[in-house]
């Protein structure tokens, strides 16, 4: 097993609990099961084989992994539109790494989440400096729950180690989940404490 995947029993552990939320967890405070399950499979049919980087595991496990930072947030803190949470989480990279369309999510599900999938997305055409800043702005013109997808999907992507990172770039992604953490903490106190433990956590090294 690589190295960068020490942990991943851990994850995968909490990765089973959480699916079990998905699956189990009902009440008017909390997430509609069937249309987030619909939202899980779209994301499995368009990530197809794709793989974690330094992982190997199916991409579906990383978003899989943000769905549920959310899922256990939405035990802590309530929020307007737990779906809408949930949804974007499974689908956050549909746009930026496979051939998902924004019409095709719009027709799927909706503009709220097309909108919130697509200000998750990095503009490609932007010099590379600048595709997170233009991304954070367009996140804060969105509904909360767009920014908390954001914070869980940098506290997932801190906890699977790059072993072809040099130091430099290391510092860099550290120095950029920062700056995601002061852009959109006040979206959530859980999910901001969270990204913290987890940047002080990340070595550089």
């Amino acid at each position: 097993m690589p190295e960068a995947c020490q942990d991943i029993y851990a994850i995968k552990r909490l990765l089973t609990q959480g699916m079990s939320f998905l699956l189990n967890v009902s009440g008017d405070d909390m997430w509609n099961q069937d249309t987030c399950v619909r939202a899980y499979n779209f994301a499995t049919i368009a990530h197809g084989e794709q793989k974690i980087k330094g992982c190997g595991y199916p991409y579906i496990f990383h978003v899989s992994l943000v769905a549920i930072e959310i899922m256990n947030a939405l035990t802590f803190e309530k929020t307007a539109e737990p779906d809408l949470a949930v949804q974007c989480a499974f689908l956050h990279d549909v746009l930026e790494d496979t051939p998902t369309t924004y019409d095709a999510l719009l027709l799927s599900f909706g503009r709220p989440v097309a909108d919130g999938v697509m200000a998750l997305s990095k503009n490609a055409s932007l010099p590379p400096a600048e595709r997170m800043p233009d991304s954070l702005r367009r996140i804060k013109l969105q509904p909360v729950e767009i920014w908390k997808v954001k914070l869980a999907d940098r506290i997932v992507n801190l906890e699977i180690l790059q072993p072809d990172w040099n130091a430099a770039r290391k510092a860099e992604y550290r120095a950029e989940a920062v700056t995601i953490y002061e852009a959109l903490s006040e979206a959530s106190g859980y999910l901001a404490d969270r990204l913290l433990g987890t940047i002080r956590d990340y070595s550089v090294d």
